[in-house]
């Protein structure tokens, strides 16, 4: 059986995204906002 993907918003993502670029670390960010920390890292790297 397969866990179902957790669905986020455009806006919940870019201030992720945000977050980590004003030089907060992806682990610190992901934490905190219950991400996976390599979710925040392809996010952050989509964003280039």
């Amino acid at each position: 059986m397969k866990i179902p993907k957790p669905a986020f918003t455009p806006e919940f993502r870019d201030l992720a995204v945000k977050r980590v670029k004003a030089g907060e670390t992806t682990g610190a960010v992901a934490k905190e906002l219950g991400l996976v920390e390599q979710t925040l890292r392809n996010w952050v790297k989509a964003g280039r």
